[in-house]
């Protein structure tokens, strides 16, 4: 069977210590969250017009998983990549996750195809912010 997905939405489902300083890192970056998908359980955190992370208490996130939630000190469990319009872009939000608290999760890309810088978050969640070149020239 060959289907053709195309989500209108996307919702990534992140655990987090303590939900409230979650929020203010994020904020701090410049993120907003949606105030109707948000109480103290979790935050809606939006990412793009369609592309949202919820931030979930680790108590409620084990709610949705019978698995182990991964201990990111010492493991990955996903990378979220997100797109910027310019390296200025890319350089003005991982500087602002910087100073908020994240550190550096990887080294900068450079080249003619991609730019690109990461952060771990409060968590240890691993977040890239890319921009592409050629993208802006199509």
């Amino acid at each position: 069977m060959n289907v053709n997905v195309q989500a209108r939405q996307i919702f990534v489902n992140l655990p987090v210590k303590n939900l409230e300083r979650s929020k203010a890192f994020f904020g701090e970056i410049g993120f907003e969250f949606d105030q109707q998908m948000t109480d103290e359980k979790g935050a809606c955190m939006i990412i793009g017009p369609s592309i949202y992370a919820i931030l979930l208490t680790e108590d409620f996130f084990k709610n949705f998983s019978k698995r182990e939630i991964a201990d990111t000190t010492s493991s990955a469990e996903v990378i979220t990549a997100i797109s910027a319009n310019s390296k200025a872009e890319v350089d003005e939000l991982t500087n602002a996750a910087f100073k908020a608290g994240g550190q550096q999760a990887s080294e900068t890309m450079d080249d003619e195809s991609i730019y690109l810088k990461s952060f771990k978050d409060l968590d240890g969640h691993m977040w890239e912010v890319f921009y592409r070149p050629q993208e802006a020239t199509e």
